[in-house]
């Protein structure tokens, strides 16, 4: 496992323990909150038909909602080091603001029940992921380039789906994103388990290293939530 890019000054084991119990309990502290308001909000949204009405009469709008959050994940992902942890924080909540309004949407065309399914199954298969990415000794960051490019794979295959409309392409998407999503998320748990070797020099590097952390684990669960909904959805 590559180290190198998070150098240890003499840290025994005591002090990793510690700092990677902190730096754990805050990433998930953060990214149960994002999900927490990403659903308070596309439920309120939901709750109200003229929304999702809105969105359907007006597609470039819900578009432009789209690049807004690419948009700040680019943000946060390549300024993380040079924004302040307030930014940083600001920036996660913008973009879990944001995803509830998309996601009023999207859900305007599942029935509650699946969404409910989808949850509990996404909880269970993301926890499952995140114990096998803390405990296991595989170095799994030799399998990022492969899961990188899988990933763009999955992205270009989306791309092409949006205009062939095939809903056996659709399936196999899905079951392929689930099981990518599932597998990044062990992978991004080993790596925030990586970054806790570092010198953490103030609370603001600690507050900066959770936030990117929650985020990264965050858009894993909202991925593979999003693929189980359409697995789901086509079984019923």
């Amino acid at each position: 496992m590559d180290n190198s890019r998070y150098p240890r000054f003499g840290m025994g084991g005591e002090a990793f323990a510690r700092t990677n119990n902190r730096l754990m309990s805050r990433v998930f502290s953060w990214m149960f909150v994002g999900l927490l308001m990403t659903a308070i909000i596309a439920f309120v949204l939901s709750m109200n038909p003229r929304v999702p009405a809105y969105f359907s009469a007006h597609p470039m709008i819900f578009v432009g909602i789209v690049i807004a959050e690419i948009a700040v994940v680019l943000f946060l992902s390549v300024r993380i080091q040079k924004m302040s942890a307030f930014t940083a924080t600001f920036s996660f909540f913008l973009y879990a603001a944001l995803n509830g309004i998309t996601f009023t949407s999207v859900l305007a065309f599942f029935k509650l029940g699946t969404v409910t399914t989808a949850f509990i199954i996404t909880a269970g298969m993301f926890g499952i992921a995140a114990v096998i990415g803390y405990v296991t000794k595989v170095d799994l960051t030799r399998f990022g380039f492969i899961a990188m490019m899988a990933l763009i794979g999955l992205i270009l295959a989306t791309l092409v789906n949006l205009f062939i409309h095939s809903s056996t392409f659709t399936m196999i998407i899905s079951y392929i994103g689930v099981i990518l999503f599932s597998f990044l998320t062990a992978y991004d748990i080993q790596r925030i388990k990586m970054m806790s070797e570092a010198v953490v020099d103030s609370e603001e590097s600690m507050a900066k290293m959770a936030i990117i952390g929650a985020l990264t684990l965050y858009l894993d669960f909202v991925n593979i939530f999003f693929y189980l909904l359409q697995i789901l959805n086509n079984d019923d």
